[in-house]
């Protein structure tokens, strides 16, 4: 398990000084809104905490995610909550240029920062890494005025972050991935052992 201190160990304060860009835009509090997918009336709900910069996370999504969406999402059996963990300012960074792309583009752009996570997040230096996550954004067709306007957001970040630390904290998660089926914490696991969990759920 991929296992750091998640809660207190940034400030949302910090975070939003650490953004590309040195102006940030200071506005009313803007609306995190929850990334789902799936049937909003289906029987069980899998809610995922992940970070961008987590390997355990990107392997979860590369070997697990495809036939989940297949056998689970895409048929209405599964409710898909996707929550945002943020160990470092690149994940959340990562985070809001996938958001940048709205909700219908914020899947796509997640398939790029899991497969590419390791030239991203090892460019180097934060300059590198931030014009790696550009050129993803670019590659999923948003815009540069975009970009510099989803990463120039501070009182995004700040309400990015504490939506985080609430839930979170709610969920008492203390390593990513873990996965909450029906509000039942689990950690990371593969596709047979996650179909087990929730084919039982199903048939209760």
């Amino acid at each position: 398990m991929h296992r750091r201190t998640l809660l207190g160990a940034l400030a949302a304060s910090t975070l939003a000084a650490s953004l590309p860009h040195a102006a940030l835009a200071q506005a009313a509090k803007p609306e995190v809104w929850e990334i789902a997918i799936g049937n909003p009336d289906a029987k069980v709900t899998l809610t995922e905490y992940a970070s961008y910069t987590c390997p355990h996370c990107a392997n979860f999504h590369t070997a697990v995610w495809k036939d989940l969406k297949r056998d689970y999402i895409d048929t209405g059996k599964v409710r898909f909550i996707y929550r945002e963990v943020y160990f470092d300012r690149y994940g959340l960074w990562a985070a809001m240029v996938a958001r940048c792309g709205g909700e219908m583009r914020y899947f796509g752009i997640q398939d790029m920062l899991y497969s590419q996570q390791r030239e991203w997040s090892g460019a180097g230096d934060p300059v590198a890494i931030v014009e790696a996550l550009r050129k993803i954004g670019l590659t999923a067709g948003l815009t540069k005025e975009q970009l510099d306007t989803c990463l120039s957001d501070g009182a995004m970040a700040e309400a990015m972050m504490a939506k985080f630390q609430q839930n979170a904290e709610a969920d008492k998660i203390d390593s990513t991935p873990s996965l909450l089926i029906n509000g039942e914490k689990h950690g990371n696991m593969g596709y047979a052992a996650l179909a087990k969990l929730l084919d039982a759920k199903l048939a209760e």
